[in-house]
């Protein structure tokens, strides 16, 4: 089974010891910025609010002023999803790992693994990442996730990416691509299942997490093609994704074409 690597400039090599510098420190910053509300990590006293989450309604708890640096929730405690009685939020569509991991961005800066950043090399890495016993490293078991909403596994920075641009926090999807870049040994089927999901649940005007995948798809296309699975993805249809692979196939071609005319017409020259 082939496995693609998600390649990164900031990518690391051999085992060393990490700083303790985290990516969190800077966002921490960024989201105190964001909005007038207490420090993140301060002793909070605004009202707690409860979130049932996914179709199981699992049970979450969380500041409102924390929730309130989104602008998402900002509008659903003031919205319909709001029942101020009981100071409860229904989430039914989204997924409780991946809320769980928004949650711990809002009130730390960053959510598991970490982010680090390797003074000696100069480089981001991922907590955890240098150790086989423990999950969350890169193409580890964590670094995916099974989505009840596609009935497939996901990679959970893509699903945390698109679940930034719902609730309205880019520093959380900046935070996500840098992670998903640090993550290898990713199989065929489980990019491409990511990439339709980016594609469904992004913006047309999105110019990160799309021109990543198309970008990763177009310079391996015939190793994704071999694979029987981009095909059988692309049969199906419907997605932008497989539109612009397509295009950019169809493009090469073109200009294979252009290359073989012009060197026929330096050679009879």
């Amino acid at each position: 089974m082939f496995k693609r690597s998600f390649h990164s400039k900031d990518r690391a090599g051999k085992a060393v010891r990490p700083s303790k510098r985290s990516y969190r420190e800077h966002t921490r910053v960024k989201l105190q910025q964001s909005v007038d509300s207490p420090p993140v990590g301060s002793t909070l006293t605004s009202p707690i609010i409860t979130l049932i989450v996914g179709r199981d309604q699992r049970l979450f708890a969380a500041h409102e002023d924390v929730l309130s640096l989104s602008p998402f929730f900002s509008a659903a405690l003031k919205g319909q999803f709001y029942e101020s009685a009981s100071k409860r939020v229904d989430l039914p569509d989204e997924e409780p790992e991946i809320l769980s991991c928004v949650l711990e961005y809002l009130y730390k800066g960053d959510y598991y693994p970490r982010l680090l950043h390797n003074k000696r090399r100069n480089s981001w890495e991922l907590e955890d990442s240098q150790n086989p016993n423990t999950f969350g490293g890169r193409g580890s078991f964590e670094s995916t996730i099974n989505h009840t909403g596609v009935g497939g596994v996901l990679l959970k920075d893509t699903a945390i990416y698109c679940t930034a641009e719902k609730f309205g926090l880019d520093e959380l999807k900046r935070l996500a691509l840098r992670k998903q870049g640090l993550h290898s040994g990713i199989q065929i089927d489980v990019i491409l299942r990511s990439a339709r999901f980016a594609y469904d649940n992004t913006p047309d005007t999105d110019s990160r997490l799309r021109a990543h995948y198309l970008a990763l798809i177009i310079r391996s296309r015939k190793t994704f093609k071999r694979s029987g699975t981009m095909q059988a993805e692309m049969e199906i249809g419907g997605s932008k994704l497989y539109d612009e692979v397509l295009a950019a196939d169809q493009e090469d071609q073109a200009n294979a074409i252009l290359c073989q005319v012009f060197r026929s017409l330096r050679c009879d020259v």
